[in-house]
């Protein structure tokens, strides 16, 4: 099947061509013509499939056929849970609107409001936010979402996982209740099936890949190994094979922190990033990562979503993550778009539990090995760590304080609190330290 079967207009098809795409990928295949339709869609894929075409294409296709205003309202807004999503998805809708008389811009916290205010006075089309930006503009004034008429809702797990729920819900408040729903998400879980139902209307459900499974493409394997001996172990990992570019994932800031100055130390090129992290640092990190001047980043979870990375061929876990999808949308950095890949997990004893839930979500027996002079302890407990870990996310106890600054970036002062399924009830983009960054 072609992009131009899907029934993609002349200008669409050439941005796409120009972007070296000739086939469509699945999800896209199966989203396309039901966006195209007017229908409310509730789409499973995982990352690397090429879902942000999935809904970029057919929403320039809608509204390049309808009547261009004098001043352009907000009539197709975005939301993504992080800046470093955000920005990539307004990346493809430039990309893709080339050749249309479409504006979009992108908004997200952590930088100076003023240059986005300035392109929506000039008017946009299409808007792609971070929550609590967004809703910052909109109670300042600066920003209307009365004219919308397709809302997008990315990354919906993670965004229910960073505690965006109530700002969500304050958000649809904000527009017609006669509107174009579309909801991707990477998993399924119960959350997600009763924010879809509380959305959409009528929802087509479009699976490209059966939900919590990971790319085929993605070679998987364990390290077990003595905690204190991790950090031994991927340097002589890197080095040995002599890896150019490897994303590597922390369970916290300080440890990414730790981790990326001992690498340093080794002779390997690395740079760190995490909410703690300014924008510009962020930006400076990614772009030097991209480019091979830094071979390897240490991130947090923020960076699971968002980092759009071709040919990314390492992705080393240094810790597990205790909230097992995330375990797919870490290794979904690589094997992207039908490349190969290759996915590690640093195993430490008390990381077994979570190694056997991830295990059991994707449906696999992942092989495992040990390497001579970094054995695992046979005298470590297996107790999973019971200290915070992420600020805020789901294993934060009722009695833990909380991190005092959010992975999404923005600083956050505001303190979360844990409900029965120990989610965070306040949001990581939040209102209050908008205007000082």
């Amino acid at each position: 099947m072609s992009f131009k079967s899907l029934g993609l207009s002349d200008s669409i098809l050439k941005a796409v061509s120009n972007q070296g795409y000739t086939e469509p990928s699945p999800i896209q295949e199966k989203a396309i013509p039901l966006i195209l339709e007017r229908k409310d869609v509730l789409a499973s894929a995982q990352t690397g499939t090429g879902k942000t075409a999935g809904f970029t294409l057919p929403i320039l296709q809608i509204l390049s056929r309808g009547q261009q205003l004098r001043h352009r309202p907000i009539r197709a807004l975005v939301l993504t849970p992080t800046r470093e999503l955000a920005a990539q998805v307004h990346d493809n809708v430039k990309s893709y609107s080339a050749f249309l008389d479409i504006k979009s811009t992108v908004i997200f916290g952590g930088v100076n409001q003023r240059p986005q205010v300035s392109t929506l006075r000039n008017g946009v089309d299409i808007l792609v936010a971070t929550p609590g930006r967004l809703l910052d503009l909109h109670n300042q004034r600066l920003l209307s979402l009365a004219k919308i008429e397709i809302l997008v809702l990315d990354e919906a797990d993670r965004m229910l996982d960073m505690g965006f729920k109530r700002d969500i819900d304050k958000i649809m408040a904000l527009m017609p209740a006669r509107r174009q729903n579309l909801l991707f998400s990477a998993t399924f879980s119960r959350e997600i099936k009763n924010l879809a139902n509380s959305i959409l209307h009528h929802p087509v459900l479009v699976e490209a890949t059966p939900e919590n499974t990971t790319v085929d493409a993605i070679s998987q394997k364990v390290y077990r190994v003595a905690k204190g001996l991790k950090t031994g172990l991927i340097i002589k990992l890197i080095s040995d094979g002599n890896w150019k570019q490897v994303l590597v994932f922390t369970r916290t800031k300080h440890g990414a922190n730790r981790l990326c100055k001992k690498m340093i130390s080794a002779g390997i090129s690395a740079a760190a990033i995490h909410g703690n992290k300014s924008q510009g640092a962020r930006t400076k990190a990614l772009a030097g990562f991209k480019k091979g001047d830094v071979r390897v980043l240490v991130a947090t979870d923020i960076a699971a979503r968002g980092l759009d990375i071709p040919l990314l061929p390492h992705v080393i876990n240094f810790e597990l993550p205790n909230i097992s999808e995330d375990y797919v949308h870490r290794i979904g950095r690589t094997g992207r778009a039908g490349a190969s890949g290759e996915a590690l997990s640093l195993v430490s004893a008390d990381e077994t539990s979570y190694l056997r839930d991830i295990e059991k979500l994707v449906g696999i027996k992942i092989s495992s090995e040990i390497i001579e002079g970094f054995e695992p302890d046979p005298n470590a407990s297996t107790e999973p760590i019971k200290k915070s870990q992420g600020g805020g996310r789901r294993n934060q106890s009722r009695n833990n304080k909380p991190s005092s600054s959010s992975d999404s970036g923005n600083s956050n002062k505001n303190t979360y609190r844990s409900n029965k399924s120990r989610r965070p009830k306040q949001n990581n983009d939040r209102r209050s330290n908008s205007r000082r960054n």
